[in-house]
Parts: C-alpha cells; structure tokens; sequence
C-alpha cells in the first residue's frame, strides 16, 4: 500500500508583493558573536527501573564504579552491578555570547544506553566542555520528560521520546568564552542569506544613517562597518546599527522538496515557462494465493502446498496538459494542480520541468 504523502505548498502571495523593510538585526550577525556548542557525560540516577541494562552497557557500570571510588567509596574486587535505576547519558547545551559565571543555561539530556525512560530521574553533576576540552559549565538537577509511555504483557503504547529530558536552568557557567567585538575600529556584519543587492542596500542605510564611508560591502555576504573604539559608544552605535531599516530584495526563488515526508514548499517568486506534462501512474498487484494438494485416502502421495500467483498491471490514462508560462504564484499552483499529481508524482514533474528549463526556480532536495 502506498504511503500517503503530505502535500504543502505555502503561498507567499497571490501578486509578485512588493519588498519589505527589514531591521538589520534580522538579516544579519556580527561576527564573532555567537554560541558555543557544549558537551559532557554523565550518569542519571532514581529511574523506576526503567534505566539501563548493565549486562549491555558495561561502560555505565564502569562509570558508576568510577564516581563511586572519587566519593570514597571503594567496591571489593569482583563486584557485579545490576542495576536498573541508573542510565548513561550526553548532556548538551548551547553557551550565548557574553554568558559570564553565575549565569544558569538549558541543557537537554539523552539516554546512551538502552534506557527504557528518563522519566524521574535526577543527573549527576556533569562537566560541560567545549570543542577545546575546557570545562565551561557544571550541570546538575531533576529531569522533564515531555513523553511518557506505559507498556503490559501483550501490549504497550508510547507518546513522544521518553528517553530524552530538559532541565531548564540546569547548568551554571563556570568560565566565560572572550568576545571581540571587531578587531580595532572595524565591524564585520555576516548576512544570513548572502546577496549583492541586500549586502548593498545594508551598507547605503549605514552610510545614509552615521555619515558616508561608514559601511562598505566586501561581497555578497559581508558589510565592513567602522564603529566607535570606546567600549561604551560602540554598544550604543551597535544598538542603533541593528535597528536600523532598509528595504531588501526580493528572496531567490526556491522550491524545496522534503523528500521524507513528502512536503513540497514553492517559494513567492517561483515563475514557468510554457510546457507541456503528461502524467499517469503504473501500479503492479501481486496476490498470493496458496493450494493444498492432498492425495487420496489410500494413496501413496504426500500433502503438499502449491504456489498459486496471479499479477496483474494497470496504467493510468495520462493526458498531456499545456502549462501556460506563470507570472505569479497563484498561476503555478494552479497548474500544477491540474495535473491532479500526488505529492509523490509532483516530486517527479517538478525535477522533470526543471531539467527541462521550463522551471524559473532553485529546486533544493532536503
């Protein structure tokens, strides 16, 4: 049985819309201000028996065996741990720039091992290091499951993943990670989607706002702004520069094809050239069918199956439909719609068009 398939087309506009003003702040970063992935390992411990098997994962039992000597407590030699309450687990977490010591972060834990839930446990203190080695956070604290399951002799049902957790606030920054904002008097401003005419306009609003020769595009996805050296004035010329407005060009037009689900999203600014498209489904059916063959009563034969298959094809009718060019959104949709196509089939048409030039758009397989 074919799997159904999500069909998605997300209408930006029925008209070819006009720019729109954007906040710098939006479209663009500065560099070197960012996060900072964090990881660490660790133990959660108080789980109703629903924690790791220690006959399968060993390295629980050794981590445990070896937080258990750190706390001075020292196991006879040969000692076995079956254990239930006890999982194995990466903890992660995202540092914000300027986060200093003291300040509290999420962080979200998963099961290593083969926890069954992580529901009421608690984790240990756990180091959080960078991608250097160096311990930037410590987190510790009670487990939120957004899942939770129940299971019984012949039956069981889940809702969401019950083997990763959040602890909100769950880690305390211990070391703060050194921002430059710019290296002398020079901003680097990074855009998030690199374009000519937005890296353009981005530096004439600068220059119109602070006075010419503030800003200057380097490429299509850096702007190099001249900023203020003291501390305090280059905050302020930072939060008047991100707040400041401008029209920006019309996006790049984008079909983008989540192959997984199914899901296709045709961008505003997605156009067709005239073409034709003809379109029809093949579909085989095999059916089994099984045949004892017994003998008579006082035969010498055996009782035996005999495979009895039947296939049969059917082909859709498909009819070649005249694709007129489409200046606007609303154009494209509906001829695409015409073709009658299931999410599966436009998948095909759309790569087909695009090969074929009769396609104004990126297509981008996700």
């Amino acid at each position: 049985m074919r799997k159904a398939w999500i069909f998605a087309a997300v209408l930006l506009g029925m008209l070819p819309l006009p720019a729109q003003a954007e906040r710098i702040k939006d479209i663009a970063t500065l560099q070197g201000v960012r996060s900072n992935q964090l990881i660490g390992y660790g133990l959660v411990v108080g789980l109703d028996g629903t924690g790791d098997q220690t006959t399968q994962t060993p390295f629980t039992v050794q981590s445990l065996k070896n937080m258990l000597t750190q706390l001075g407590v020292n196991l006879p030699a040969g000692t076995t741990l079956q254990l239930k309450n006890v999982a194995a687990v990466t903890v992660t977490a995202n540092l914000p720039p300027f986060a200093r010591p003291g300040q509290t972060i999420d962080v979200t834990v998963s099961s290593m091992g083969n926890a069954n839930s992580l529901r009421g446990g608690t984790l240990l203190l756990t180091p959080l290091k960078g991608a250097n080695g160096q311990v930037y956070a410590m987190a510790q604290g009670s487990l939120i499951v957004g899942g939770y399951g129940a299971a019984g002799a012949g039956a069981s049902v889940q809702v969401n993943s019950t083997r990763v957790a959040r602890i909100p606030n769950g880690a305390t920054v211990e070391q703060a990670v050194p921002t430059q904002l710019g290296q002398g008097d020079m901003l680097n401003l990074d855009l998030n989607s690199p374009d000519f005419t937005t890296a353009n306009r981005v530096s004439q609003a600068i220059n119109a706002h602070f006075g010419p020769d503030t800003a200057q595009a380097l490429n299509a996805g850096q702007i190099q702004v001249r900023a203020p050296l003291a501390p305090g004035e280059r905050v302020n010329f930072i939060a008047a520069l991100e707040n400041l407005t401008l029209t920006t060009g019309e996006p790049v037009a984008k079909v983008i094809i989540d192959a997984r689900s199914g899901t296709v999203v045709l961008g505003q600014n997605v156009r067709l050239r005239p073409a034709a498209v003809a379109h029809g489904n093949l579909s085989v059916t095999i059916s089994e069918r099984p045949q004892v063959s017994q003998p008579n009563p006082f035969g010498r034969g055996q009782t035996v199956v005999t495979p009895g298959t039947s296939i049969a094809t059917k082909e859709e009718k498909g009819r070649l439909m005249l694709f007129p060019a489409g200046v606007t959104l609303e154009t494209v949709v509906r001829a695409l719609n015409a073709v009658g196509a299931t999410p599966t089939d436009l998948v095909a048409i759309l790569q087909a068009m695009k090969l074929a030039g009769a396609l104004q758009a990126e297509l981008e397989v996700v």
